[in-house]
């Protein structure tokens, strides 16, 4: 049965000791409190073996925020695979929106990364989604379905299985405009039902397929109530321990 899943994407937010704190704060918040989710957290790189430390018994999955296309060598600033599964990294985000936009990442190199990941016993949170522009022109069926299909569709049905999707409408991040829960469900099911037509159906319905538009305390619960939507990957809102906790809250009933 696939997972619910309230993942925080810290951005390149948090100094060192402000990153501590929300760890501790975390750790403190998940001891207290049952949850009806997995809670991952992917900070800034610095700070992944700390929060390895602080997460000792995996109380909270650690992911880095990308991870390089290539296994090792001269290409300066990245982290290899090896590298993360050498710390005990649970995974990594791979081909977030930001990654596109300010670096450049296609689906083909998400398709490297993400075998990758795999081969290295890492689960990859693959990010797809349309722009505004595409979204308006009718096209974002059509692009989610390429994007999907480059990314993923060359991974056998066990492999594709351990990936987690998260569908981020670029549109809906920081422009004013929003996604209902209905428009978020509506590309949620496109997405199961593409990989149902090539994998099956038992394969789809294994797979959890994250929301990364802009999930607020106040909407959580009425997203995650959606039938293919299995949690959120949260930008802003994973940055204050209370919101984050209101998210997670979304899962009970």
């Amino acid at each position: 049965m696939r997972k619910n899943i309230v993942a925080g994407n810290w951005k390149m937010n948090k100094n060192v000791i402000e990153a501590q704190q929300l760890m501790f704060q975390l750790l403190d918040y998940k001891k207290n409190n049952s949850t009806n989710c997995e809670v991952w957290i992917a900070p800034p790189a610095l700070y992944l073996m700390m929060a390895k430390d602080v997460f000792a018994h995996n109380e909270i999955g650690v992911f880095s925020q990308d991870m390089s296309e290539y296994e090792s060598g001269a290409y300066t600033g990245e982290i290899s695979a090896d590298m993360l599964e050498s710390i005990h990294a649970m995974g990594t985000l791979i081909g977030h929106s930001e990654r596109r936009q300010y670096h450049g990442e296609t689906d083909s190199h998400c398709n490297v990364k993400v075998k990758l990941a795999l081969d290295k016993g890492l689960t990859p949170i693959y990010c797809n989604g349309e722009t505004l522009e595409q979204r308006k022109s009718g096209k974002h069926f059509e692009v989610v379905k390429n994007q999907t299909e480059v990314a993923l569709f060359t991974l056998t049905a066990e492999e594709i299985k351990k990936v987690v999707i998260a569908y981020e409408p670029v549109w809906a991040i920081g422009t004013g405009e929003t996604a209902s829960p209905e428009q978020a469900q509506e590309i949620h099911a496109h997405i199961r039902s593409l990989i149902a037509d090539k994998y099956g159906k038992e394969v789809a319905d294994e797979i959890s397929i994250l929301y990364g538009g802009s999930v607020k305390p106040d909407n959580a619960k009425e997203i995650f109530s959606q039938p293919d939507i299995d949690g959120g990957l949260i930008g802003g809102a994973a940055l204050k321990v209370e919101d984050f906790a209101k998210i997670i809250e979304g899962f009970n009933s």
